[in-house]
């Protein structure tokens, strides 16, 4: 049996990938209706006309399904292996409702996507890139914490480093602004 096939793993693997064509999709529509440049896309212009907009509303918000359906599995693996663990049960609270909180702004950017109140898509935005990147954190304690008895030190290090990326690319983003 494949890993995917065991229980509801399947869910990260369709979250990234629905995510993924989420984006492609929606950018190869701009492109064949000639809504943006097709080698130097401002990545904002890709969703803001329909019919591309409205694909990319409906399939971000699946992926914000997904992400709150793939973070509820977790949490409740999380509980499974230390139910007696109060510190790590109470980590794992924070980071379902960080992880939930997160999701809420993916379908705030999926809703509000050109509106008058522009602020909505960016409070959006820093609930899903902000909640998000501490959540990673979260899970990255956790990680650290369920080690060696649950978790290898793989994949402590593996959640480090998209941990680090994910803060780079924020800190990066906050100075081109």
């Amino acid at each position: 049996m494949w890993w995917f096939q065991q229980g509801l793993s399947f869910l990260p693997v369709a979250l990234v990938v629905w995510s993924a064509a989420t984006f492609v999709f929606s950018y190869i529509t701009a492109i064949v209706l000639r809504h943006v440049d097709p080698l130097v896309p401002y990545i904002s212009d890709t969703g803001t006309i329909p019919p591309e907009r409205c694909l990319f509303g409906i399939m971000l918000n699946v992926s914000s399904f997904l992400g709150m359906a793939t973070m509820y599995v977790r949490y409740k693996q999380v509980y499974a292996l230390n139910p007696d663990k109060s510190r790590i049960v109470k980590l794992n609270k924070i980071g379902l409702m960080l992880g939930l909180m997160s999701c809420f702004g993916l379908c705030i950017i999926a809703n509000f996507q050109k509106c008058i109140l522009y602020y909505i898509h960016v409070v959006g935005a820093c609930l899903t890139f902000g909640v998000g990147a501490i959540y990673m954190l979260v899970q990255t304690i956790l990680s650290y914490l369920m080690q060696p008895e649950v978790h290898s030190k793989d994949i402590f290090w593996i959640r480090l480093t998209v941990l680090l990326w994910c803060g780079s690319s924020i800190a990066s983003s906050i100075l081109v602004l």
